[in-house]
Parts: C-alpha cells; structure tokens; sequence
C-alpha cells in the first residue's frame, strides 16, 4: 500500500466502476467506510468510531494483539502449502479436537465456510453412496453451486431457480412464527416427524438420503433457535435409519458464542455427536481459514474414492498459527464464559422493554447470539420489516452498527465480537429503546390496521 488514502467518493466511484455490482456493502444508501478497527469498535476515514454488533468474524476482537502477532511473526518465518511437514497443522488440530467429542478426530483445513460445507457434501455422498440431501427452511450454507441448491435463504431470491430434485426442504425449527410453535406440546418431535415424512417420500420416488445439513443455531434464516433434542431427533431417529449422516454448520456459531457450550450442536444434548462438523468465520478472527471435522469412519470412506484431497492454501502454517492463537484467547480470556454472561444480560435487558414496546415481538438467543423480531401485530405476527431497517439505520447514525436478518429481514441480530460488554449492551439497548419510542405511532396505527380499528383496511407501512 502506498500509505495515501482516498477520499471516501473516490472509493465509491473505483468500487462501482471495478466491483461486481452484486457484491452488496452493508448501508449501500449511505456507507461507511471503515479504515481501522480494534477489539468491538471500527472506525471510519475521520476516526470515528462505532460499536461493532455485527461481525462473529473478528471473534475474539479486531485485531487482537496476540492473533495479529502470531500471523505475523509465522508468515515472516515461513508460509508454505500442506503437502509438507509442520508443526502448525497437527498442533492445531489436536487443540481443535479437544474441544469436540472424541469421535470427531479428523480434520480437512480449506478457506471458507463455503469450501468446508462443500466438502463435507462430498464425504457425504461418498461415505453412503446415496445423493439426496435435507436442508432446512430459510438455510444457509454457502456460495458456491453445491450449496445454493441446499440453500433456500439464497435460491428463494432467484424467480427462474429450479430447485434440484436430490434436494428436500424441512421446516425451520422456528418456535416462534414457524409451523411448530411455543405452545405446542412436542415440537421437537413434531419438527422431527417432518423430516421422517420428507425421507418416506424422496424414498416412494427412489431416493436415498446422503445427509441431513443444519446450522446448529439458524443465522441468516432469523436467529432462530430450536426445541432441545430436535437434532438428536432428526440424526438417530430417522435419518441414519435411512442410511444418511448428519452435518452440524458451526459455521456461525462455534467457538464458544452460545456461552454454555463451546459448539452450539452441544445445545441438543451430550449424547448427541454430528458425524462431521464444519468451521468457518470465526476461526480465523477474519483470516480466510476454515475446516471440517468429521469421524475416521467418514474419512476412511472419504479416501476410497481414489482421489486424493489436497488444498494449496488449506492448513498452510500462517493460518494455523493464527488458529491456534484464536484457541488460545478464548481460553485465556474466557471469552466464552463472558458469552454467557453478557448475553444472558443483554436478553434480561431486553425482556424489559418487551410489553413497553408494541413492535418487540421475540426474543430469543443463547449467549451471544440473539435476535430481536419486530412485528407490527403481536397476534397475527405481521413482521415489521420497515421498521426493522429503520432501527438499523438510525443506529448507525449514533454510531452503532447492528443489522436485520431472516426471511423477512426483521429480526434484529447481535452477534459482536465476543470481548463486547455489559456497558455496550446498556448503550446499545437505550438507543433501541429510544428509536422503538419515537417510532411507536407507526406501530400503533398499524395495529390499529391489522385489528379493524381502522376504517382504511388498506393501509400498509
């Protein structure tokens, strides 16, 4: 870099003229651009800074000393591909191991959530020699063309999409809007009964399910968080009946953001182990570093094929080292442990405000990972989807940067670096109720809408 720095249109201009125009910023009608970060603050070209809600990449902080530190000092010793003996690579796999079960001892390192999910569709398939995938409502898992097909939250977007026949869609597990909710008396079961109808049928047609893919708690489909034991249901009840495996997406959740465990799938159950796990964004604290972890019994099948695996960038002894320091400041930090407890302070704050505000509809999370749904009726669940951006923008213009998610882009998602604090969540909640009061009109009359109260039916916001 030559050290000079552009004037903020000149970027605008030189991204628009350079830039796919389907790589989206976030706040594209007004950006910011963001030249330093540390810890949970960024800072934009005139060193102003904002409160980071948004990024579970920069896990354990932006540009915390130690994980910077490591890269550095590795890659001015040596950076190489796998194919040659290191320490790095085996070193971080037996740190990365001892945080799983015991069965899943075998790691693939690869670059990207994308590349790990990929993979482990290929182990799938080679490992039961079946092709059908299940994926859930509202999923994300990916970019790349294997994943946009078991990917709804992205396939749903395109008008001339047709869906692959090897895919089948189950019910997001959502408690709260989904088919199963809060006052049903089994949804775990319920939700599971789905998925064994879903592979009675693809089997009438001559079908044969590879695996099961989930994200152990849905991000992009709206924080959602499922009926304990649903996941145990759907693994060892139905789908390894069928002869498929299970594949947990860790990919947003891992590394200790839901608090009481170090992996979300945990949440299901001690008794309950994925047969391969996939890693991605927070692994690296924002380096390109990903990985698969699965069972010998998997790999095994995997390496059958005849085909060797190699990734040239994957596991290289740059992005280990920074791995292993990821590892490390977690523990040493228990950044873990302050998941939970700022997490569980940031829901009881915001429980609070919840009869206060007409528009706060849900709130739902584990440790440092949360969602707020706005809806403009309470009973009838309408989602307020301009008010949710709304929410957003403003505070952006406090200088705290949040976004809005799920199929209808109105659940407010907090999942920050994980050094965030109570004292950030007293500023961020105070701000939110601010701006829910001064919107408060427009839910009211909205309700009034959606109730008949008012005499124009037609009215929307």
């Amino acid at each position: 870099m030559s050290g000079v720095e552009l004037e903020k249109s000149t970027t605008i201009d030189l991204r628009k003229k350079h830039i796919g125009p389907s790589c989206k910023i976030f706040f594209s009608h007004e950006p910011i651009k963001i030249v330093q970060a540390k810890g949970q603050y960024m800072y934009d070209e005139n060193r102003q800074r904002y409160l980071d809600c948004i990024n579970n990449v920069a896990h354990v902080g932006h540009c915390h000393p130690e994980v910077v530190n490591a890269g550095a000092s590795q890659m001015a010793l040596l950076n190489t591909n796998s194919r040659f003996l290191h320490d790095n690579i085996v070193l971080f796999a037996q740190k990365l191991q001892s945080t799983l079960p015991e069965k899943l001892s075998v790691c693939y390192f690869v670059n990207s959530g994308s590349e790990a999910n990929d993979l482990a569709l290929r182990m799938a398939w080679q490992y039961t020699g079946h092709k059908d995938v299940i994926t859930l409502q509202n999923a994300y898992h990916g970019h790349v063309s294997s994943l946009i097909d078991i990917s709804p939250y992205k396939f749903h977007q395109m008008s001339s999409y047709e869906m692959n026949p090897r895919v089948h869609v189950a019910p997001s597990p959502d408690v709260y809007r989904g088919k199963y909710r809060r006052d049903h008396p089994d949804p775990a079961t319920a939700y599971a009964d789905e998925v064994k109808d879903i592979i009675h049928k693809a089997e009438e047609k001559g079908g044969k399910i590879a695996a099961f893919i989930a994200e152990s708690l849905q991000s992009c489909g709206g924080q959602v968080i499922p009926p304990w034991a649903t996941s145990k249901k759907w693994q060892s009840v139905h789908v390894r009946k069928a002869g498929g495996i299970f594949i947990a997406d860790e990919v947003q959740v891992g590394f200790g953001r839901v608090g009481t465990h170090f992996w979300a799938f945990q949440l299901q159950g001690e008794d309950f182990v994925p047969d391969i796990v996939t890693m991605g964004k927070p692994i690296g604290n924002g380096h390109p570093l990903s990985c698969v972890v699965t069972t010998r019994e998997v790999a095994e099948a995997f390496m059958s094929s005849g085909m060797e695996y190699f990734n040239t960038f994957g596991g290289n002894p740059v992005s280990c080292a920074i791995g292993l320091a990821v590892l490390e400041v977690i523990e040493k930090e228990d950044l873990q442990g302050n998941a939970l407890r700022v997490g569980g302070y940031l829901c009881s704050l915001l429980e609070k405000h919840k009869e206060k505000h007409p528009l706060i509809g849900d709130i739902r999370g584990r440790g440092l990972f949360v969602g707020l749904e706005l809806v403009r009726d309470k009973h009838k669940l309408t989602p307020a989807t301009a008010e949710a951006q709304e929410v957003i923008y403003r505070l952006k213009e406090q200088h705290i940067l949040l976004s809005a998610d799920g199929p209808h882009r109105n659940v407010l998602k907090f999942k920050p670096p994980m050094c965030f604090t109570k004292e950030d969540v007293d500023l961020v909640v105070e701000k939110i109720d601010n701006i829910l009061t001064g919107i408060y009109p427009i839910a009211t009359l909205s309700h009034q809408v959606s109730s008949g109260k008012n005499k124009n039916h037609n009215n929307s916001f």
